[in-house]
C-alpha cells in the first residue's frame, strides 16, 4: 500500500508541476527508483492513477459522512445532500489536480454551454471516471431503495430506472460547477448542491400527478 501512494503522489506532482503526463512509464518508474513490471503490478497505464484518485475522493466522502452516528438518523435527501458537501470538501484538498484531470477529461476548458453539454456526456463515459461512476451508482441505488421504503422515491413505471442515471448526471453537473466556480469559499457550489438536490427529491418524489395518476387508475378500474 505504501509504493501504491509513493506512486499516485508521484503522479499528481508531476502533472501539477509539468501540465502533462510523464513522457512514459519507463521513465517515471525511473524517477521512483522502481522498475517498470513494479509499477504495473499496481498500474496499467496513467489512465489508472487517475481512475483511482477519483475513486479515492468518493470513497473518503462517503466514509466520512457514515462514520458520523447523525448521518443515520437523516433522511435520503439529507444524506446526499451530506455526501455532496463533504465531498466537495474532499475536492478542495487537491483541487489544482481535480482541475487539472477534469479539464483533460473535458479537453477544452472554454467550451461554450451546448458544447459544456456535450463534453458532460463525454465525461460520463470517460474511463477515468468510470470506477468513480460505478461505485457512485451503488451508493446512488442504495438511497434510492432506502426512500421507498421510506416514501420519499415515488416508484415509476419506466422512469425509476433512470434516477440512478440522474442523480450521476447531477454529480457531474456539480463537479463541472464547482471546478469554475470562483466565488468566496466556493459559496455558490454549496447553493448549487442545495437546489440540486432539492428539485431531485422534489422531481421524484411523490407529487400532485401521482395523486391524479392514481385517482384516473383507480376510476378506469371500477368504472
Amino acid at each position: 500500500m505504501e509504493k501504491l501512494e509513493k506512486i499516485r503522489k508521484s503522479y499528481t506532482e508531476f502533472v501539477l508541476e509539468h501540465g502533462t503526463p510523464p513522457p512514459s512509464v519507463f521513465q517515471f518508474a525511473k524517477k521512483l527508483k522502481i522498475t517498470e513490471a513494479e509499477f504495473y503490478e499496481y498500474y496499467t497505464s496513467f489512465e489508472a492513477i487517475e481512475a483511482d484518485v477519483w475513486l479515492a475522493f468518493f470513497t473518503q466522502a462517503k466514509q466520512t459522512v457514515e462514520a458520523d452516528a447523525v448521518y443515520q438518523t437523516y433522511s435520503v435527501r439529507e444524506k446526499l445532500l451530506a455526501f455532496y458537501y463533504t465531498w466537495i470538501e474532499v475536492l478542495k484538498s487537491q483541487r489544482s489536480f481535480v482541475v487539472y484531470s477534469y479539464n483533460r477529461i473535458r479537453q477544452n476548458p472554454a467550451a461554450t454551454p451546448i458544447q459544456k453539454a456535450a463534453l458532460r456526456r463525454r465525461s460520463t463515459a470517460s474511463p477515468i471516471l468510470r470506477p468513480f461512476r460505478e461505485a457512485f451508482t451503488d451508493f446512488a441505488r442504495d438511497l434510492l431503495a432506502e426512500g421507498r421504503e421510506s416514501k420519499e422515491v415515488e416508484p415509476r413505471p419506466f422512469l425509476s430506472e433512470r434516477y440512478v442515471d440522474g442523480l450521476w448526471m447531477q454529480t457531474l453537473f456539480l463537479l463541472d460547477f464547482w471546478v469554475g466556480d470562483v466565488s468566496k469559499g466556493f459559496e455558490k457550489t454549496d447553493t448549487a448542491i442545495e437546489k440540486t438536490v432539492n428539485t431531485a427529491f422534489d422531481l421524484i418524489g411523490r407529487s400532485p400527478l401521482d395523486s391524479l395518476f392514481d385517482l384516473a387508475k383507480f376510476i378506469y378500474q371500477n368504472k
